[in-house]
């Protein structure tokens, strides 16, 4: 009797075994296939959407597993991002660019950039014995509220709206001692007329526009 029930034991024990490995294999089976790539991935294991994908599928979920390709990959994307070309930005004309020409006959100064004219303002000149010099020369001090010292009495006028300067000084010409350029004027009805030490005085809109539009090294022409 005690034999009957050991085979008995001993049958369903082998059976209990060979039912779990069998369980083992489909369980294994059934995650291999989970974890098998689709076929539409490629070796680096981004998604590549082929005919069939967009033909059944629609584009937000092509998109969607794309993102996620991305997101576990950031430098590959980041770089992506990066190497894209970008729209060329707009240059503005430099000043270098730019040239002034003061007609002393017509008693105006003309700002050139790339050979087009794109200001022009009236100018006084030097009256007689003080005439306005010719030649090219080049912008070398700019000022905001300069001071100005007269060239015969030596009385200095400081700055402020009274100032026979204006609130702007472009200079471009000095013999070491006096000094010839662009600047404004307290009394408008002067601009035009031949009536400066040399200088080039312009109405106070006109000079501020000017010491916007050049800078020291830009060339200046007078001529006749």
């Amino acid at each position: 009797m005690a034999t009957v029930r050991n085979e008995s034991v001993t049958r369903m024990a082998m059976l209990l075994c060979f039912g779990t490995g069998f369980l083992s294999l489909a369980v294994h089976w059934h995650v291999s296939n989970l974890m098998e790539p689709p076929t539409n991935q490629d070796a680096s294991g981004i998604y590549v959407a082929t005919a069939a994908d967009t033909a059944t599928k629609p584009k937000s979920s092509i998109l969607s597993r794309t993102h996620k390709a991305n997101v576990s990959r950031p430098i590959q994307s980041l770089l992506a991002k990066v190497s894209m070309p970008q729209k060329p930005s707009t240059v503005l004309a430099s000043a270098n660019q730019t040239h002034v020409v003061v007609d002393l006959s017509d008693r105006r100064v003309y700002v050139y950039r790339q050979d087009q004219v794109i200001a022009s303002y009236p100018t006084g000149i030097g009256k007689k014995g003080w005439e306005t010099p010719t030649g090219t020369f080049e912008i070398h001090n700019m000022r905001r509220n300069p001071v100005w010292r007269h060239p015969i009495t030596g009385k200095v006028f400081p700055a402020g709206v009274d100032s026979p300067l204006g609130d702007r000084w472009i200079g471009f010409w000095s013999d070491g001692h006096n000094k010839i350029g662009f600047h404004g004027t307290p009394d408008d009805s002067l601009v035009g007329s031949a009536v400066s030490h040399g200088c080039l005085r312009m109405r106070t809109p006109d000079v501020r526009m000017l010491y916007q539009q050049v800078r020291v090294g830009t060339k200046v022409e007078v001529r006749q």
